[in-house]
């Protein structure tokens, strides 16, 4: 050992820095695209080599070492940053950042990513160290990192993002998808109103229903879809792929744009959640319905709260209500309660609201499979086995399987009769352990109805989840103005969705565009530069660009 700390390459500040150096690129390489762990190695080799054959840090005419302090620390740590995103959550959304931002972080549960954002920045600062001496000791690389500069700033995708959010500013159509909005308007009610089950499934896509990629890990789920309506190719558009977000899309139809600068108060709490929008919660309150919302997390995170209440909820139960209820309140995870005890509770719930004659809406939301690793309940560990602590796939068989437990509970309690049931993923997975192959494919969200005289099917569309609200409000039996709601179109009418007319792509693009969808979301909360108009101008529905012949009855491509 001490034969190795005398070795002149451990004793050379040079090949330290470029080892440091070689190690980051290759993380930074196997990172940013599907290629294994183990070839960061192989990067690091060639860089090595490079280093000494082009005598990196130690020139053939060496000029003097200069303390300079390189152009390129600054880009370098962006990408420290946008390579941190990418590690936690596979694709970085901006829109997810700016929101939370203004919603609240407080009382995140992301204990791991905590730890990972202190481990990420110890390895900023060594790598940064390691290129400012690589700088100062080899004139070549203070002329290089010059150029190095605009490269960096020009291929990180962070900054690239960024500068896409302003393209609303130059656009010469801000408004194409709020033309394309349609108020939700019930226009006909069933006779008897039915209660409504809402199951949102923390990050339990349906693409984990491949058994030759992900095994049995499903079943679960496919059995219960065998009793009600299954629709497969709901795709997740941009500003959807959260949470809130996830849950705004499909019960408001709409994707959560940030309020952004139209918050007249950038470094404050958000005191509402999309004002400017009438949601699920809005039309059934006014039609009666005994609306409650519960989550194992705290409904103080992202806005979760600020979201129901101003969105017709009667009651909100979040990880601050319901932990003082438990017979254990130490057993939680790091964002809350464990699904077992929440179903529980939900149990206990429903069966109250049940009890007091009017309708009701229960909507859940889970955290078994909560990236990175899910949080699986110890009475699946009994049914399981001990969990490794890392394989997503057994927390997508243990969240499947309380689901399961869960319906067949209430339905021998008799409390589904008269009831839709919704079991829907909130969004697509973030980074977890399965997932170079998520990727393999095209992904799409679980969406089922069960019950409320449905008939067994399958559906096959090219969806997305803003159509998840035209199409729970027709599975109760609701009629809607022209089977639409926001910009979602009912799955069970023959209207096509906004996906199928304009192609996933081009809807994201559209969406990185438009302004004055953004202004309707929140409507309240921008600067008041209209109040002194008599009155709003005429939204406009139509342009003579938009149409298309041959189009169906509702006249918007």
């Amino acid at each position: 050992m001490r034969s190795l700390l005398k070795s002149p390459l451990l004793r050379q500040p040079r090949w330290w820095a470029l080892t440091i150096l070689g190690s980051c690129l290759g993380y930074a390489v196997v990172t940013l695209t599907p290629l294994p762990l183990g070839l960061a190695l192989v990067v690091l080799a060639i860089w090595l080599f490079a280093a000494h054959r082009f005598h990196w840090g130690a020139p053939p005419h060496p000029h003097a070492p200069k303390h300079v302090w390189p152009w390129s620390l600054l880009p370098l740590a962006l990408w420290w940053v946008y390579l941190y995103l990418a590690n936690s959550f596979g694709k970085v959304d901006l829109g997810a950042i700016y929101f939370h931002l203004q919603a609240g972080i407080t009382a995140h549960g992301g204990v791991s990513r905590i730890s990972a954002a202190i481990l990420f920045s110890l390895s900023a600062i060594i790598s940064l160290v390691a290129y400012t001496w690589l700088v100062r000791h080899d004139h070549r690389w203070r002329l290089w990192e010059r150029i190095l500069v605009l490269f960096l700033l020009a291929t990180n995708p962070l900054l690239f993002g960024i500068t896409q959010r302003g393209a609303a500013i130059v656009t010469e159509d801000g408004e194409w998808l709020d033309r394309r909005y349609v108020e939700p308007a019930l226009v006909d009610r069933p006779a008897e109103l039915p209660n409504l089950l809402v199951l949102y499934l923390e990050s339990t896509e349906r693409t984990y229903s491949d058994e030759e990629r992900f095994g049995d890990a499903y079943d679960d789920l496919e059995a219960i879809g065998e009793k009600g309506i299954v629709f497969d190719g709901v795709r997740q558009l941009d500003n959807t792929g959260w949470t809130m977000a996830g849950m705004i899309a499909s019960q408001c139809g709409t994707p959560l744009m940030p309020a952004g600068l139209l918050h007249d108060r950038q470094f404050e709490p958000l005191e509402e959640v999309v004002p400017g929008l009438e949601c699920m919660g809005d039309l059934l309150s006014k039609e009666g319905y005994n609306l409650t919302y519960m989550g194992g997390a705290s409904k103080e995170f992202a806005g979760k709260g600020l979201f129901y209440r101003g969105h017709g909820f009667d009651t909100i139960y979040g990880r601050e209500e319901l932990v003082p209820r438990m017979e254990n309140p130490d057993y939680l995870n790091s964002w809350g309660l464990y699904d077992d005890t929440l179903f529980n509770f939900a149990l206990e719930e429903i069966r109250k609201l049940d009890a007091k004659g009017a309708p009701w809406g229960f909507f859940a939301l889970t955290l078994t499979t909560h990236p990175p690793y899910g949080n699986p309940a110890r009475s699946c560990q009994k049914r399981q086995g001990e969990f490794d602590g890392e394989d997503i796939l057994y927390s997508v068989e243990c969240s499947a399987w309380l689901t399961r437990v869960f319906l067949n509970r209430l339905e021998s309690d008799g409390l589904l009769d008269n009831t839709l049931v919704v079991v829907a993923s909130d969004h697509l997975t973030m980074k977890v352990s399965a997932w170079d192959k998520l990727i393999e494919s095209p992904r799409d969200n679980t969406f089922i109805l069960i019950g409320n005289g449905l008939a067994p099917a399958r559906i096959q569309r090219e969806a997305s989840t803003l159509d998840l609200f035209p199409t729970i409000l027709e599975g109760m039996g609701f009629t809607i103005d022209q089977h639409r709601a926001g910009l979602g179109v009912s799955l069970l009418s023959p209207l096509r969705t906004l996906v199928e007319r304009n192609g996933q792509e081009e809807i994201n693009r559209r969406l990185r565009e438009e302004y004055a969808l953004q202004e309707r979301l929140w409507d309240g909360l921008e600067p008041q530069r209209r109040q002194n108009d008599e009155s709003p101008p005429e939204q406009i529905t139509e342009t003579p660009a938009d149409e298309v012949a041959g189009d169906d009855a509702s006249g918007i491509p």
